[in-house]
């Protein structure tokens, strides 16, 4: 299944190009790159051999960028947990 803006949350976000439009920390807003590592709360964003900046999913909202060039914004609340966890969570009015 290819992913899309509904099914953001339970696909694969490892690859995927990201940037922090907003975030608690003032300083982490406007970090982008590619999603390097995931973890249950973490994204780790850089550039592959470059740097890396890890953000708390809870405390920011990203702006994901498809592979077909469809831009979703997602509030990082909904990204805690780990990966094969968030395939079983039920997100009402998503």
């Amino acid at each position: 299944m290819r992913v899309n803006p509904r099914n953001i949350l339970r696909h694969e976000l490892i690859g995927l190009q990201a940037e922090v439009v907003e975030a608690r920390n003032p300083y982490l807003v406007g970090i982008r790159g590619i999603v390097l590592d995931e973890t249950k709360n973490t994204l780790v964003i850089g550039e592959p051999g470059g740097g890396r900046k890890t953000v708390l999913k809870f405390q920011a909202v990203f702006r994901f960028i498809l592979p077909d060039g469809t831009k979703v914004l997602v509030d990082g609340k909904y990204l805690v947990g780990r990966p094969e966890e968030r395939l079983k969570k039920l997100y009402h009015r998503w």
